[in-house]
C-alpha cells in the first residue's frame, strides 16, 4: 500500500464541503495519507502580542468561508452505501496554538455575560515531544491531540459549511478520536471525498469557549479503507476509551437519544442483544458525553468501554 503526502496549499485547501469539489488526490483503498494542516483560522504563524499575524492569502469568500481543511481525497471503489474506515495512525501538533473566550455573540457568551468587549486570548507554545503546552501567562497543561474535522460531503447539492457535524462526519470535535482510534463514516458520494483539518492540541468535552486549543498539525497520518461489509447511518468509532457512537442535533436531548439509539444498534451487532435488553445494559455500562455545544448542531457521544460486558447467553 502506498503512502501519500498532502501539504496545505492553494490547490489542497477548502473552507467548505461539496460533492462537486474535484479531488486533489485519488488513492487506493488501504493507502495512507499524511496531511499537514493549518489551524482553524488559516493562520501561517502565531499571534503577535498585538493580536496580528499572517494568514493564508487569497481565500475565496464562498468556498473558503469556514475552517481550513485539506482535501478532498477520493478513494477508488468508494460508493454510496459503503463505509469509510479512517485509521488514525499518528497525530503530531505544531509548536503553537491559541484559545479565546468571549467577545462575540454566541449562545454561551450571552448566557455567561461575556459577549461584549474584546475576546480573552491565550497564546500557547506547544512541545509535541513532551506533550505540554504553556500560555503567555504561564498556564501549563498536558495536551492530547486530535482532529476536529474528519469527514466527507453529503449527497446534497451545493456548498455546505464546515461548522455543523453531519452523518458523513465533518466537525465532530470529539476529544476521544486520538491516535490509535478508528473512525467509521457513511459514504454518500462516489469516491467518498475525504477531508481533514481543525487541529486541536487538547479540548474538554463540550468545547465550551467555542475554540479548543486550536493549532496547526505537522502530521495527521490516516489509512483510508473502503468497507463494503458495513452500512452505517451515522459515524461510530473504536477508540482507546471504547466503542463510541454519535448523535447530532440542534436539540441536545435529541442528540443524546440519537447517540443512545446508535449505541443500542452497535450492542446488538456486538452481543446479539435485542433493543430492550441493550437499553437496560446501556443504563449500567454506557456513558453519555457532551461532545460540543458550540457548532449550532450539538453533539453527544456514547461510550461503551471494552470488556464492560461479559456475555454468556443462557
Amino acid at each position: 500500500m502506498r503512502i501519500h503526502h498532502i501539504e496545505p496549499e492553494r490547490k489542497t485547501l477548502r473552507g467548505s464541503f461539496s460533492k462537486d469539489f474535484p479531488p486533489v488526490l485519488t488513492i487506493q483503498s488501504g493507502d495512507t495519507v499524511r496531511f499537514r494542516t493549518l489551524d482553524v483560522s488559516w493562520g501561517l504563524e502565531p499571534f503577535s502580542p498585538s493580536g496580528t499575524r499572517k494568514v493564508f492569502p487569497d481565500r475565496d469568500p464562498v468556498t473558503d468561508a469556514g475552517h481550513a481543511i485539506c482535501g478532498p481525497v477520493a478513494i477508488e471503489g468508494a460508493k454510496p452505501g459503503m463505509t469509510l474506515e479512517v485509521r488514525i495512525n499518528q497525530i503530531r501538533p505544531g509548536t503553537y496554538g491559541f484559545t479565546s473566550a468571549g467577545g462575540f455573540p454566541s449562545e454561551v457568551n450571552k448566557k455567561l455575560g461575556i459577549r461584549e468587549g474584546k475576546a480573552y486570548r491565550l497564546d500557547w507554545s506547544i512541545d509535541p515531544d513532551l506533550m505540554i503546552a504553556e500560555s503567555q501567562f504561564g498556564h501549563r497543561i498536558k495536551i492530547r491531540p486530535f482532529v476536529g474535522i474528519m469527514g466527507m460531503p453529503s449527497a446534497e447539492p451545493g456548498i455546505h459549511p464546515t461548522t455543523p457535524p453531519r452523518a458523513t462526519g465533518g466537525n465532530i470535535d470529539c476529544k476521544e478520536l486520538v491516535a490509535g482510534s478508528t473512525l467509521y463514516l457513511p459514504i454518500e458520494v462516489d469516491g467518498g471525498l475525504f477531508s481533514v483539518g481543525d487541529g486541536h492540541a487538547v479540548q474538554g468535552d463540550g468545547e465550551v469557549a467555542n475554540p479548543a486549543l486550536e493549532c496547526p498539525m505537522d502530521c495527521i497520518d490516516v489509512t483510508l479503507v473502503v468497507r463494503e461489509d458495513m452500512a452505517l447511518k451515522s459515524p461510530r468509532a473504536k477508540t482507546p476509551a471504547g466503542w463510541i457512537t454519535f448523535g447530532f442535533s440542534e436539540d441536545l436531548d435529541e442528540a443524546a437519544l440519537m447517540a443512545l439509539e446508535n449505541m443500542v444498534e452497535l450492542m446488538g451487532e456486538q452481543y446479539g442483544t435485542e433493543k430492550k435488553e441493550a437499553v437496560a445494559l446501556a443504563s449500567l455500562l454506557v456513558d453519555l458525553h457532551i461532545t460540543q455545544i458550540v457548532n449550532g448542531v450539538k453533539g453527544v457521544h456514547a461510550i461503551l468501554p471494552y470488556g464492560a460486558l461479559q456475555y454468556n447467553r443462557k
